[in-house]
């Protein structure tokens, strides 16, 4: 990195995003009698609160500085309230407000932030505290609509939100944590814009409270309108494989790394306590605080090499309201706004440390390492998944009789349609499989026994993972829930199989069930080939998946539809084999429909596979 000069930056904040963080609140100096902000019970007194949020002259807008300015006081009375508290009386008067929240074991931990007078565990709350005041909002958002916004901003702005909390609260929240115009505590802690001393304790003591507050007035919607609120799950980590992938960081590596923060120049200075923290969190086994500092430092430091290698030093500082910050999104894309070559992609492919012996295994395993949790790394893991489950169908024991029964007692003629279609569609598909990785008569027709091992090849294709613009992680969306649905019939297909042929045997079937049993023995021949075909499709798009920004917004809708028809089917599916349902028959005629649609789709020479074709014979 010694491409990178050493300056002397005291700030990563533009003027006047530094002035309405460090200066605007602190500038009125009249005493806010505490309360009449929050009752000895700890009930949040939102009329004073919002009563202080000032809108133009226009009435159509926030006037945010003089919002903040009027805050400011506030703020400041709310800080020494809490910082009066024991934490019992803390835990007493406000426990019940953070419930809403899922995560209420961390304000406790908060409150002990606030109390340690430590800038940077006091920013680190604060991160925090947005991030699941971010996702609790969201939760409940989901109360009204089926689809939560992607953006803070967006969600915050929302008239469902305003339905549950009122205008003026929301309002409230606008100013700190949902607009650039604002004080937007969030996105400049998460994207390491700010440095531990540039955050006002008494802004992290105002978001707890406001938070306590919001739990107070959900209660009573709640208890309104009859609705439940739920949580939606976390992300688990559960696979072995996951959490192994590096190896034991032993006390001598982190001595070197300690080291090496202290020279790099990657790391600015103003920063390296965020660094130095980190590291104390990982000796003390708190991965996830040291994942939260990290991560974001990771962005600060590739911020700076960004604005260097492309001669943009203006960048590494916070856009004014009116301008994009710059984030990942942009250190990380191919181009430039103006259409130049981003240099940092090509920079990276340098050495990025000074190897010591002591961390070359992390460096070895780091340049070796495969996204993990990736939409493109969960996909994959739902294909091979899907993959190893239909391979136990053709284990799973039929009763004696039951396979010539279903034979004499079904018509094969719409069964053998299909699978001739299917025959032709895989046909069709392999051909586009890349030449280094096609199996033994992958471009002629594959047999079925060798599509398995197809799918492992396709799956160990490396895709990449480094900058996925939106269009792409829609595709990817769409494509994982077809994988999850398929994963559900293969479950499904097996569970129902097993039991209904222990029922067979021991003749605790009526003549109802014994039927539909032999249509799920005729069916199943069909959904095999089905679902692999279905593998083989989301496998080939993976593979290709880069290439939708080719696509024009026409074509690009065109081809959402087509997957979504897709989706509807693995949903359909998924419905008609469950335990409940047993509609064997209806599955089959579902699937011929499918087929239709894939063959047509595929006829027009639409699919990422044959856009990618084109692309390559354009260079030829």
């Amino acid at each position: 990195m010694e491409i990178l000069i050493e300056d002397p930056i005291t700030t990563c904040l533009s003027p006047s995003v530094y002035d309405m963080i460090c200066k605007l609140g602190f500038e009125a100096r009249e005493n806010c009698d505490i309360s009449s902000i929050v009752t000895q019970n700890g009930e949040v007194c939102w009329t004073t609160i919002t009563d202080c949020v000032v809108y133009t002259e226009s009435a159509q807008g926030l006037d945010y500085g003089g919002s903040v300015r009027l805050l400011g006081p506030v703020c400041q009375a709310v800080h020494l309230h809490l910082s009066s508290l024991t934490k019992g009386q803390f835990e007493t008067r406000y426990s019940s407000g953070f419930q809403w929240t899922g995560v209420p074991e961390l304000f406790p931990e908060m409150f002990d932030a606030l109390g340690s007078l430590q800038s940077l565990a006091i920013s680190l709350s604060l991160m925090k505290l947005t991030s699941c005041l971010e996702r609790a909002l969201g939760d409940v958002y989901l109360l009204i609509r089926k689809e939560c916004p992607f953006l803070l901003r967006d969600l915050i702005a929302s008239e469902e939100l305003s339905q549950v909390f009122g205008q003026s609260v929301m309002d409230v929240l606008k100013v700190f944590v949902g607009s650039p115009r604002g004080l937007n505590l969030r996105n400049v802690l998460w994207h390491g814009f700010a440095a531990p001393q540039e955050i006002p304790p008494k802004y992290c003591s105002m978001m707890i409270l406001l938070t306590a507050g919001l739990g107070q007035l959900l209660k009573g919607y709640l208890q309104q309108t009859k609705f439940t609120l739920a949580h939606r799950p976390f992300i688990t980590l559960r696979s072995l494989e996951d959490l192994i992938v590096f190896p034991d960081v032993t006390y001598e590596v982190l001595s070197v790394l300690e080291e090496v923060m202290k020279k790099s120049t990657f790391i600015l200075k103003i920063m390296l306590p965020y660094w130095e923290v980190a590291l104390l969190n990982f000796k003390s086994h708190r991965f996830a605080d040291c994942a939260i500092l990290l991560l974001v430092q990771l962005e600060t430091g590739l911020r700076k090499v960004f604005a260097t290698v492309n001669k943009c030093p203006k960048r590494l500082l916070t856009a004014e309201s009116t301008a994009l910050y710059t984030t990942f999104d942009e250190i990380l894309a191919k181009h430039l706004n103006d259409g130049k070559i981003n240099q940092l992609p090509l920079f990276l492919g340098e050495p990025a440390m000074q190897e010591k012996a002591a961390v070359r295994a992390l460096v070895s395993i780091a340049e070796a390492y495969g996204a993990r949790c990736h939409p493109v790394s969960q996909l994959k893991k739902q294909v091979l998944s899907c993959e190893r489950s239909i391979g136990v169908w053709p284990l799973l024991p039929l009763p004696e009789g039951s396979e010539r029964e279903a034979q004499r007692s079904e018509g094969n003629s719409e069964i053998n349609a299909c699978h001739s279609l299917i025959t032709e569609i895989v046909a069709e598909l392999c051909h586009h499989v890349p030449e280094t990785h096609r199996v033994p008569h992958a471009s002629e027709h594959l047999p079925p026994e060798e599509w398995p091992q197809l799918l492992r090849e396709l799956c160990s294709i490396p895709v990449r993972t480094l900058f996925c613009p939106r269009a792409v992680l829609e595709v990817l969306a769409v494509l994982r829930k077809i994988g999850a649905h398929c994963r559900r019939v293969c479950g499904q297909v097996a569970t129902c199989a097993e039991l209904r042929r222990r029922q067979w045997e021991d003749r605790s079937l009526r003549s109802r069930q014994r039927r539909n049993y032999l249509r799920l023995v005729h069916s199943i021949k069909l959904l095999s080939p089905m679902l692999y075909l279905i593998l083989l499709l989301i496998a080939l798009e993976l593979v290709n998946i880069h290439v939708v920004l080719g696509k024009n917004t026409s074509e690009y809708q065109q081809y959402l539809r087509f997957l979504k028809s897709v989706l509807q089917y693995t949903e359909n599916l998924a419905a008609y084999t469950s335990q409940d349902k047993n509609k064997w028959d209806e599955a089959v005629n579902l699937t011929q429909v499918a087929l239709l649609k894939i063959w047509t789709f595929s006829e027009k020479k639409q699919m990422l596979i044959h856009l990618a074709k084109k692309s390559t014979s354009k260079v030829v």
